[in-house]
């Protein structure tokens, strides 16, 4: 559960208001915050545990457990007797409640109002006693919830299959079901005037860089917004750089992946709504990086994670060397097949660069009303409509054969990346090439390239160049630091260097375990 300091930190600087000894007084309070909504359950009741004492629940339904609490709450209350000198010759009826009838593992006590309005909007059950300038809060937390289920948008064949769900203490356990040591530390915010939105910050201590560890925190502390809805939001307000195509924060539905970034010093956020979790800092080649590559041999891994490197340069560049080959440098291809490039372009109307832009645009749409349109109707869209499109424009002689395979070939290199932020980024760019591409030729892909790899590196996430370690120079581990190629297991000694962790390794040294070797025959 939050501490008082956490449930607090967004509170406005106004005095908070304090319980009044009226029982009374204080559920009218509630009841005018909350404006009469019909979902306040508000239950006054005489108890054996105080005879003569007025007690009163109070909880919003639908976000809480309603069986939990009638067995452990109101069946104590009424069937539970305390003696009086529990809470009279200067007890407390609260401490008497808490120690001796409510049997619920999570019970603190508060002394203002604005707390207890966060604590039940966030699913605890408030214990008010007549008398009491105080209250009890009985974490109670339940509801209609989603439950863990496969993840939907990183699906791999070997590895873990669950995914994390829109409740933040699910998504919690899932990590501390794979990381179980006490070392992994979690930290609760509250994020928004109005949604009060439950953001936890995950870390492993002894292992994260604490200056990196405190920059987190203070950029969640600077948030000052009506509401957070999705991590999207916490994302935007806590990156380095606005305004760079690039994300320099990674996503992942995966508890699996979540827990390697924590084994590997990185800091993972989590927001309560959405089971998409934010893992800080990251690089470039972070996002080319599957879970699944942990998984499988390290050769297999290597050999599709350097097919994705490939994959995600033809994505960006393939059109724009088209429009280039064809416009300004055809003597670079063969004559044979120049003439059969020059074949499928007699008769179109359209110069290669237009050409491009056309099928290119028509396929994100395609895209995209694939994506927005219902699920049992939706793929079936996009394949006809690309099928039919795509050989209806070659009919009727609007594009050519060869411009249709280009676009088809970037469009599934494009889907081989693993991280769809990334893809996007490659979708966006590549119309920059292009148009850099039929004005310059290949000049104008040069240009644009270095253009591309000079803000590369000089971005930064929290303060990790996102080229490390290739840039801003090439580290010690080079490029087997789980970069283009994975090393055996036995083999990663080091964490990633660039973060400066405190404890950058993982294992005592790099030596394969000797194996028995068996000379008896058979």
């Amino acid at each position: 559960m939050e501490t008082k300091g956490a449930i607090m930190n967004k509170q406005s600087a106004e005095a908070l208001t304090p319980f009044s000894p009226s029982l009374h007084a204080n559920v009218q309070a509630i009841r005018n915050r909350f404006g009469g909504s019909c979902d306040l359950v508000i239950r006054l009741f005489s108890s054996d545990a105080a005879p003569e004492r007025e007690l009163a629940i109070i909880y919003v339904d639908g976000i809480v457990d309603s069986e939990t609490i009638n067995e452990s709450i109101m069946e104590p209350l009424m069937s539970l007797k305390l003696p009086q000198y529990r809470y009279q010759k200067g007890g407390k009826l609260l401490d008497a409640l808490r120690s001796c009838v409510v049997s619920i593992g999570s019970v603190q006590e508060i002394n203002t109002m604005d707390e207890a309005l966060l604590y039940m909007t966030d699913g605890l059950c408030i214990i008010l006693a007549d008398g009491c300038a105080a209250a009890l809060t009985a974490d109670v937390n339940g509801g209609s919830q989603r439950a863990v289920s496969i993840a939907q948008t990183q699906t791999v064949i070997r590895g873990p299959q669950y995914g994390f769900v829109e409740n933040i203490r699910t998504n919690i356990s899932l990590i501390r079901r794979i990381i179980r040591s006490p070392d992994l530390h979690v930290q609760m915010h509250k994020i928004g005037k109005q949604t009060h939105s439950n953001v936890a910050v995950l870390y492993l201590h002894g292992i994260v860089n604490e200056g990196i560890l405190k920059e987190v925190y203070r950029r969640l502390a600077a948030i000052d917004i009506d509401g957070v809805l999705e991590s999207g939001y916490i994302e935007e307000f806590i990156q380095d750089e606005t305004f760079t195509l690039f994300p320099t924060l990674l996503n992942t539905e995966r508890p699996d992946s979540v827990a390697a970034a924590l084994l590997e010093g990185r800091i993972a956020v989590l927001v309560d709504g959405t089971p998409i979790a934010l893992m800080a800092p990251t690089t470039f080649f972070s996002f080319f990086q599957s879970p699944e590559d942990y998984y499988q041999r390290y050769d297999i891994a290597s050999f599709v994670r350097i097919i994705r490197y490939v994959a995600y340069i033809v994505s960006m560049l393939l059109p724009a060397l088209y429009i280039a080959v064809t416009t300004y440098h055809q003597e670079m291809l063969p004559t044979t097949l120049l003439i059969s490039l020059a074949a499928q372009r007699e008769g179109i109307p359209f110069p290669g660069l237009v050409e491009a832009l056309l099928m290119e645009m028509t396929f994100e749409v395609l895209r995209e009303a694939g994506l927005r349109m219902p699920r049992a109707i939706g793929p079936a869209i996009s394949i006809v409509g690309a099928l039919v499109l795509g050989q209806s424009a070659v009919q009727a002689g609007i594009v050519s054969a060869g411009m249709v395979i280009v676009v088809s070939f970037t469009a599934i290199s494009n889907f081989v990346m693993p991280e769809f932020n990334m893809a996007a980024t490659s979708r966006i760019i590549r119309f920059g090439f292009m148009l850099m591409a039929g004005m310059l030729g290949f000049f104008g892909i040069f240009v644009s390239v270095l253009f591309m790899l000079i803000h590369l590196t000089s971005l930064r996430s929290f303060g990790v160049p996102y080229m490390s370690p290739l840039a801003p120079g090439p580290t010690r581990q080079g490029l087997f630091r789980d970069v283009f190629i994975r090393l055996p297991w036995w083999a990663i000694v080091l964490r990633p260097l660039d973060m400066n962790l405190r404890n950058p390794k993982r294992r005592p040294n790099g030596k394969k375990p000797p194996a028995q070797r068996h000379t008896d025959k058979p």
